[in-house]
Parts: structure tokens; C-alpha cells; sequence
């Protein structure tokens, strides 16, 4: 099985956490779309979605979905997103399209939160995936020079500009044992809008799909 159809394998999983009336709130990047794609074949269970970047907006709105702005949406029944990283605490690195703020705000919004991913995202120790973070342009040197002092290596997203209008850096090379601690450390570093970590509010259920099948970790 590619890692491709993992992925899909994964996203279909997670159809079931799908209640007919949901307002469903949606990710971004391949494993999301994986889902938006067949979100579709059940359209009628779900009321309208919350989209957490621009481009999942405009997927779901070329399969007919009605898209709504969280503020109008209120609280969520459910979140499902993919990872670049998790623990078995359910802790995640994201981030890898750029999308974590909005990400951040619609998990932090939700009532469930499903990730879905492939299996090698599972490891002991996160880190290995650089850890992106959302920054202000003008504090992109100050936030380095922070990022260096915690043992990292800073790395600008040549040409990438997130939704919001600010840029990312990706942090090589971090060894994260304790994700709370550092998710809150990162949070206070001036100019950095949001970090990828997401421990603070983890996943509640996480899909892996490999080549045995596919397995749920709560």
C-alpha cells in the first residue's frame, strides 16, 4: 500500500465520528483533502464546515459545501486534520502546509478532535520533522536567535506566506520531550503568532492506517 492510500485509508476511518446536522471543522493539506474528497460521498450528514486555510475552503466549496466562518459557527462537534508528527500522547507536530494558526483555533474550537494520518507519523520522541512556526515579519531575527538558545536551527520558508500574512520559520534539530513545557515556551517568544506543537490541546483520537491496516490510538 503507497502512503498515499494510507492516508486515504485513514481519512475514511474517519467518516464514522461524522453525526448527521455536524458543522465539521477541516484541515489542511494531502490527508485532509483525502477527507474533503470523501466527505463528499456523505454531504447530507453535514450542515455546512469550518475550513482552516484557504485552499481547504475552496475544496470544499468546489464539492458544494457550505463554508462558515468560525465566528458565525460557534463551538464544533468535530475537528478532523492530519499530522506531521504524534506521540502516543496524542501530542502532534503541524504545520508542513503552513496552515497550524488557523489549524490551532479550530481544534482549540472543537469538541473532538480526529487526526489522520499515516503510521510512520508515529515516533517516540518529537522533533525529527522540523517544528514550524508562525512569525511577524519584523521579528523573524529575534525569534531565531530564540530558537538557537533552545538548541535549534532556524530555517526561513523561502517564498512561503501563510494566509495570514506572515511567514514561517522551521526549526531543525529540537528534541521535544515535554511538549506542554515547550508549546508554552515557544508561546512566549514576541513576534511568534503560533507554534506547531500541539500538546496543549492534543488530538483526542488518532487514525494510523499502514500496511497491516488500519489502527485508532485515544
Amino acid at each position: 500500500m503507497s502512503q498515499d492510500a494510507m492516508k486515504k485509508a485513514a481519512a475514511e476511518a474517519a467518516l464514522v465520528y461524522v453525526q448527521p446536522g455536524m458543522i465539521v471543522g477541516i484541515g489542511t493539506g494531502s490527508t485532509a483533502n483525502h477527507f474533503i474528497d470523501l466527505l463528499a460521498g456523505i454531504k447530507h450528514k453535514v450542515e455546512a464546515t469550518v475550513a482552516s486555510s484557504i485552499a481547504s475552503a475552496k475544496r470544499l466549496e468546489a464539492h458544494g459545501f457550505r463554508v462558515l466562518d468560525l465566528n458565525d459557527a460557534g463551538q464544533l462537534s468535530l475537528y478532523v486534520d492530519g499530522a506531521d508528527e504524534s506521540n502516543e500522547d496524542l501530542h502532534l507536530v503541524k504545520g508542513g502546509g503552513g496552515a497550524l494558526t488557523r489549524e490551532k483555533i479550530v481544534a482549540g474550537a472543537s469538541d473532538k478532535f480526529v487526526c489522520i494520518a499515516d503510521d510512520s507519523k508515529l515516533v517516540k520522541t518529537l522533533g525529527k520533522f522540523p517544528l514550524p512556526l508562525e512569525v511577524i515579519p519584523m521579528a523573524q531575527a529575534l525569534v531565531a536567535r530564540e530558537m538557537v538558545k533552545l538548541g535549534g536551527n532556524p530555517v526561513l520558508r523561502a517564498g512561503f506566506t501563510t494566509d495570514n500574512g506572515n511567514i514561517i520559520i522551521d526549526v531543525h534539530g529540537l528534541e521535544i520531550t515535554d511538549g506542554v513545557a515547550m508549546e508554552n515556551r515557544l508561546n512566549q517568544i514576541p513576534g511568534v503568532v503560533t507554534n506547531g506543537l500541539f500538546a496543549i490541546r492534543p488530538a483526542d483520537v488518532l487514525i494510523l492506517a499502514g500496511a497491516n491496516g488500519v489502527k485508532t490510538l485515544v
